[in-house]
């Protein structure tokens, strides 16, 4: 509760203030009795903005206390609106006050450097801090891990070295990046300057937006020297597409309409906030990087995102375009701002549908996930677990977990999974894939393969273990699936007689699956469910999706084995032209099936009609 007296006193700070105060853009400071400086604000109009202060009934609880707490005021006047958030955000970071939303984050972010060198060898190099060096700069990545992954696969792609000069004229025979085909090796003499020339060419165009050129001409130059017979050589450049083909694969979020933008999602979430920001440059997906404001709570998710992009864009280079999940108060006072920072317009958009609109709902999906595992981390295992044992009425907390999940394909590669957690996390030396027998899928679909995987591994465990002392047997199971897996699970365990030996829940997704609105089945009590902010919750929805995922990798894999050297011929409507236009896109069978279906429509005679044929085919 606010101190009445404390926040009269308060108000009376700002007012005494008022009296001299200039109707002008500006940026103001509230200062508590020891001097620190409890927040920073910016206005339009000082006068105005300041008025609201002394407002005690419009003022939100969070505002009043901080009110209760001014002890002076300090006014800084400037000449816009926009400087005014410029210096506000810098003060931010300055003062770092307990009432500002604040974005720790003071690390600058790395780019590939390509450099422009004397010799005519230029090198492709990791690069952070001010851009002094001559070159030209792709970025910014959001890690150091990415930047140097992107520069791994860009030298499989393009050949060109990463040495330094000093190493480079020592050489006398190549180094082992010659070797692993990741290096022309220029310095020795294995390539001519107008071949490496070229070389940088491609490099340069990839990382400009110009991919699709660049496989063009690779494409073609293989098969010229196919035609040839100069198998060697054209083996190289086959090589060199399918690394360019794992380089777009990578980038699994791609637009061709994005070209130099910032994609920005924000998710809220029991008093946590997260901000995922996705780096596109060139048309190229860079990849992306969470972010967690402090001071939060109480405030709308559009004032964390105005806050956020100010201080954020202060520290780093604006793209031409940003484009955020929600609309945001003073949009244009935060692109003029920006305009300042960077001299370049600056265009912020919130997409309404079309290929936009899905990145940011990527963006924030991200975000949440985020905030998801976050959560998780604040809640200790211990914790979780003791929480675990009271929502399924465990004697104690449950030691090992197992959870069970099918996947197939209209009934054919029926594989059922069972995932292991406890303690310590997920113990995947434990994990155990069934190969589904005879024709289950018929006899009753997810219920009948449900029923054999139970009545194998239990059967089993009752042979082997049936004193129970070797720390194997579940305390609980956790199964993916709802009212009628309950009855399964409940039928097979009667069977074994272990009903009242095992505790075991059926986790059910909410109507149109909506994560996060699950249903729990138990025998003997009413189907439930947790609140959405619940860590318990977030746990079990993790348990659930581990063993999702390794389901469909174990369905993968059978199905893998048993896939021929014509899998290509078995897909409807693919003849042998598309099948060579696939096979040099993308340069194997391997890379069309992890393909999007955005990437294969970029085959020349792929429409969407066709490339959902495709990915349903090799995916399943």
């Amino acid at each position: 509760m606010t101190n009445i007296k404390s926040l009269k006193n308060g108000i009376s700070a700002v007012q005494e203030r008022l009296s001299s105060m200039p109707e002008l853009p500006g940026v103001y400071r509230m200062i508590d009795a020891g001097g620190e400086v409890l927040y920073v604000g910016k206005a339009k109009n000082l006068v105005k903005r300041l008025t609201n202060y002394t407002q005690a009934a419009r003022l939100e609880y969070r505002i009043q206390n901080m009110v209760a707490n001014i002890a002076s005021l300090e006014v800084i006047t400037t000449a816009s609106e926009a400087e005014a958030l410029l210096l506000e955000a810098n003060l931010i970071k300055k003062y770092e006050p307990k009432y500002n939303i604040l974005l720790k984050d003071d690390k600058s972010y790395p780019y590939i450097l390509l450099t422009k060198d004397e010799t005519g060898f230029p090198r492709i190099v990791k690069h952070r801090g001010q851009k002094t060096e001559k070159g030209k700069y792709y970025g910014p990545f959001p890690s150091a891990g990415a930047v140097n992954k992107a520069i791994a696969d860009l030298q499989k792609a393009f050949l060109i070295r990463p040495c330094s000069d000093s190493f480079f004229d020592a050489r006398k025979r190549p180094c082992m990046e010659y070797q692993i085909k990741r290096c022309s090796a220029p310095c020795v003499n294995k390539i001519s300057k107008e071949d490496y020339a070229a070389l940088t060419k491609q490099a340069t165009d990839f990382l400009e937006g110009r991919s699709r050129e660049v496989q063009e001409q690779l494409v073609g130059l293989m098969e010229k020297e196919s035609a040839a017979m100069n198998y060697e050589k054209a083996a190289s450049y086959r090589d060199r597409i399918k690394a360019l083909n794992q380089i777009q694969a990578k980038q699994n979020i791609h637009m061709d309409s994005v070209k130099d933008a910032d994609v920005i999602g924000i998710y809220q979430e029991s008093g946590q906030c997260c901000i995922q920001v996705f780096f596109f440059r060139s048309g190229n997906n860079l990849g992306n990087s969470p972010f967690y404001p402090k001071h939060t709570e109480g405030a709308s998710a559009a004032e964390v995102l105005s806050s956020f992009l100010v201080q954020f864009y202060t520290n780093n280079p604006p793209p031409a375009e940003i484009i955020i999940s929600q609309a945001i108060d003073g949009k244009n006072t935060i692109e003029e701002a920006l305009f300042s920072l960077s001299g370049h317009k600056v265009k912020i958009t919130v997409p309404k549908a079309g290929g936009r609109l899905k990145l940011i709902q990527e963006a924030v999906k991200n975000a949440e996930g985020s905030i998801r595992q976050k959560i998780l981390g604040k809640a200790k295992q211990e914790m979780l677990l003791t929480e675990v044992a009271k929502l399924f009425d465990l004697p104690a907390k449950p030691k090992r977990i197992e959870v069970y999940d099918n996947s197939h394909i209209m009934g054919k590669y029926e594989i059922g999974a069972m995932i292991v957690a406890g303690e310590e996390g997920f113990n995947k030396k434990a994990y155990r894939r069934f190969n589904i027998k005879g024709d289950a899928f018929e006899k009753g679909d997810d219920y009948a393969m449900l029923e054999q995987v139970l009545l194998r591994r239990f059967s089993r465990l009752k042979q082997e273990h049936p004193t129970r002392q070797d720390n194997i047997w579940p305390d609980l199971l956790l199964i993916d699936g709802g009212a009628g897996h309950m009855s399964t699970a409940l039928r097979v365990l009667t069977q074994l007689g272990l009903e009242n030996d095992i505790k075991f829940a059926c986790i059910a997704k909410g109507p149109d699956r909506n994560a996060g609105r699950e249903q729990f089945f138990m025998p003997g009590r009413e189907p439930f469910q947790l609140p959405h902010e619940s860590p318990v919750l977030y746990y079990l929805q993790i348990l659930r999706d581990e063993a999702h995922r390794f389901a469909i990798g174990s369905h993968r894999n059978k199905r893998a084995k048993s896939v021929t050297k014509s899998l290509l011929d078995e897909i409807p409507n693919i003849g042998g032209k598309r099948k060579k236009l696939l096979l040099n896109h993308f340069g194997s069978v391997d890379d069309i099936k992890n393909a999007s279906i955005d990437e294969l429509m970029k085959v020349e005679g792929i429409n969407r009609k066709t490339a959902e044929v495709i990915y349903g085919f090799l995916r399943g």
